[in-house]
């Protein structure tokens, strides 16, 4: 038996056939191959797949991690897989995986940007320059956050350099040990387009000459180890002729640029076909020197302005076709998030902003700026400085009931990454408040598909460090919601930590003691309702941790409040159908409390029932009862007509995940008050939800149990009546056509 929660729709985000083919595919290797000598895998059986879904795969495989020497061991069946556009994005691969699964294809693309595991630059272009083939086709490599070993390179390949890629039109070394002489050959290629050089150590630009008629796009971020004087970093790039995009951006938010300045005000005659241009991050850009700049452009289509104060420039608002990445506005803001996707620095200065900006957009549902939050938490999910501020980004954006016009699938992403970064910084209070915040959303609790038991684990983790008032309110309703919405085998798994079962017990004990009747006290109960239906572990540990008896004293302190006293009864309920336990609850005491809220004129229905259920289960073994056998004579007598005053409910107060722990209630040699008790129980939920109850009843096996209750002679009117009405509600049920019944069929039989 539980506490009811509104349910809400689990929706799943439309994922494309191949995709779900893809990924199972990832996920079956073991059982699709066959294992060779060297320990490396080989599918069993291959179609010739189309090359694109040999790309496609071998991508699914590094993003989600499985990737590595053994299984990319599949690729070495050039006939079957053939690879174009090969992604070994952060996979760890060695040079000698590398070299016989990935080299022998005519590639044109590579991206090995981040590959731990000893492959280096120099195994790379080593193993593609082996390959005739590859030394033609290869037009595009992205080698960024590699160690690119060129003293091994020198030593074993002398005669191998870039150079040897003579199809390479774009090269991506960023975050790299290049050196000048190895700019020196890349710029005697003799169709490179675009060259990616940010943070390496190059102390010269004289090389880029060599492609000054084809290079149309640098990036030259954060090159802070240039030895070159402003007008002679100038020089050069005025020579580019072929030049559109330029990149001279700068993380360290420095003081100021000679050269950023001679660009800027050098009039139309440097670049002047220059249609980007990036110097974010340079301070005292002035507008002068921007406004100069834009107005001897008419083609520019995008300024990167982010972190430098000159964002706000008149002549920047009156230019529809310039994208400006900036923190002026929100358009430059969320211009500034797609942009710097791959700059932690720049990410976190643009959320920084957004935050300031979201702290006013009441009321608007804004997907498209959520879903950019969503990625920088993405990409830089170890970051606690992006994760502390796009934390408090979300919450801005799915505070109240702006997050109902969210769409389900994003929310989920989301939540996902919210949980990742309890996880990633347990200790961080700020993040972890952040967190909780973004959790404690009606929308997001009940309707966004996530993992409930995994964010219940963490929020319980963060409350057992915490006694801030507010946040304890909103960390204990958060658990109450989240149980409520596990499994039974969910339940089980988080039932067993009686650590769980002592934290929650702790609120409610505080609460008594200060006789106080707020939200915290009535989600607390809740919570520890849900968490022992059906999970007798739980209850066990209720037990060990003195629960009765501090339920007891609920009882006593709030004896007139009748939230309070249905949300014990139920707990009670639930520790009483466990057979084992029933004799820890033979005390006269609480048994006195119980029976006095079985009826009377200031006794709500609601209470009266899980009082009935209480004393239902424990009056119906009569070998197990320890206590004077007239009490129990007198209980039954009383259930009984209790019973037989309640009016059912106008409104939804219980739910069950399975009517088994009735049946031993239902036997023809129960006292008529226990099985008068479970027929009403029956008729109550039937009545109220009778597409889903009435199935249970048939799946379950109880219809059965009613008709042999019915047909006894022995078995009182009343209990008869009840059973025959529940039938009757059955059979209407099984002779209407009800569409809802497929999916009732379909679903697990939970709590709602």
């Amino acid at each position: 038996m539980s506490n009811v929660v509104a349910s809400g729709a689990e929706e799943s985000c439309p994922v494309a056939l191949s995709e779900l083919c893809l990924a199972q595919v990832c996920l079956s290797l073991d059982s699709l191959c066959r294992t060779q000598p060297d320990g490396s895998l080989r599918l069993s059986w291959a179609p010739l797949l189309p090359q694109e879904m040999a790309d496609q795969l071998l991508h699914k495989m590094a993003a989600q991690g499985t990737l590595n020497d053994r299984t990319v061991g599949i690729f070495r069946s050039c006939e079957q897989l053939r690879l174009r556009r090969a992604c070994v994005r952060s996979s760890p691969l060695s040079a000698e995986a590398f070299r016989l699964a990935l080299c022998p294809h005519r590639l044109q693309e590579l991206d090995a940007s981040g590959v731990p595991g000893g492959l280096t630059g120099a195994h790379i272009l080593s193993g593609l320059a082996s390959n005739p083939e590859c030394r033609a086709s290869l037009q595009r490599l992205t080698l960024s956050r590699l160690q690119l070993g060129w003293t091994s390179l020198e030593v074993k390949e002398e005669q191998v350099g870039f150079s040897s890629l003579q199809g390479l039109r774009t090269l991506n070394l960023a975050n790299t040990d290049l050196t000048d002489p190895f700019l020196e050959d890349i710029c005697t290629l003799p169709q490179l387009e675009v060259l990616d050089i940010s943070s390496t150590p190059v102390t010269e630009l004289s090389a880029l000459l060599g492609c000054r008629l084809t290079l149309r796009s640098l990036t030259a971020h954060g090159l802070r180890q240039l030895d070159m004087s402003p007008a002679r970093v100038i020089s050069i790039l005025s020579q580019l002729h072929a030049l559109r995009h330029l990149d001279l951006s700068d993380d360290r938010f420095v003081s100021g640029d000679e050269a950023v300045r001679l660009l800027l005000e050098g009039g139309s005659g440097i670049l002047p076909a220059l249609v980007s241009l990036d110097v974010s991050g340079r301070k005292k850009v002035t507008e002068g020197a921007v406004t100069a700049f834009v107005e001897g452009r008419r083609g520019l289509l995008f300024l990167g302005l982010l972190a430098t104060g000159a964002g706000s420039c008149d002549v920047l608002s009156g230019k529809n076709n310039l994208k400006v990445a900036g923190e002026a506005n929100e358009k430059q803001i969320c211009e500034s998030l797609r942009r710097y996707r791959e700059r932690e620095c720049f990410t976190r200065e643009a959320l920084v902003h957004l935050y300031q900006l979201t702290n006013d957009m009441y009321d608007q549902t804004r997907p498209d700026i959520l879903k950019l939050v969503l990625g920088g938490m993405q990409n830089y999910s170890k970051s606690l400085h992006v994760q502390l501020v796009a934390s408090a980004c979300v919450f801005n954006l799915t505070n109240q009931d702006m997050a109902v016009g969210m769409p389900h699938p994003l929310l989920s992403a989301v939540v996902h990454q919210v949980l990742e970064a309890m996880r990633s910084f347990p200790s961080h209070q700020q993040l972890q408040k952040n967190c909780l915040l973004v959790l404690c959303s009606d929308t997001i609790l009940q309707d966004v598909p996530f993992d409930r038991f995994e964010a219940a684990k963490l929020v319980m983790n963060w409350l057992s460090g915490h006694v801030d008032r507010t946040l304890q309110r909103m960390a204990v309703a958060v658990i109450s919601i989240l149980v409520a919405k596990l499994s039974t085998e969910q339940t089980t798994q988080l039932g067993a930590d009686i650590f769980i079962m002592k934290q929650l017990l702790g609120i409610v004990q505080q609460k008594a003691m200060a006789g106080v009747v707020d939200s915290t006290l009535k989600f607390a109960l809740s919570a520890l309702w849900n968490l022992t239906d059906e999970t007798p572990t739980a209850s066990r540990h209720f037990i060990q941790c003195q629960g009765l008896e501090l339920y007891e004293e609920v009882l006593e302190t709030y004896s007139s409040e009748s939230s309070i006293q249905q949300k014990v009864l139920g707990l009670l309920n639930n520790i009483a159908e466990v057979e084992e336990l029933q004799a820890d609850m033979m005390q006269e005491d609480l048994l006195e409390h119980v029976v006095t809220l079985l009826q009377g004129p200031q006794v709500e229905v609601g209470v009266s029932y899980f009082a009935g259920g209480v004393l239902a289960h424990l009056t119906s073994r009569q070998d197990a009862w320890t206590l004077d056998q007239g009490l129990r004579q007198t209980i039954l007598e009383q259930l009984h007509a209790a019973i037989l005053t309640w009016a059912l409910p106008e409104r939804e107060m219980v739910s069950y995940r399975s009517f088994r722990p009735f049946f031993s209630l239902l036997q023809t040699s129960q006292p008529a008050g226990v099985q008068l008790w479970a027929v009403w129980a029956m008729h109550l939920v039937c009545t109220q939800n009778g597409v889903q109850y009435c199935h249970m009843l048939q799946v379950e096996g109880a219809v059965e149990l009613l008709k042999t209750l019915s047909s006894d002679l022995d078995t009182h009117s009343n209990v008869r009546g009840m059973a025959e009405s529940i039938l009757g509600m059955v059979e209407r049920h099984q002779t209407t056509s009800n569409p809802l019944r497929t999916q009732t069929e379909k679903g697990h039989h939970g709590r709602s």
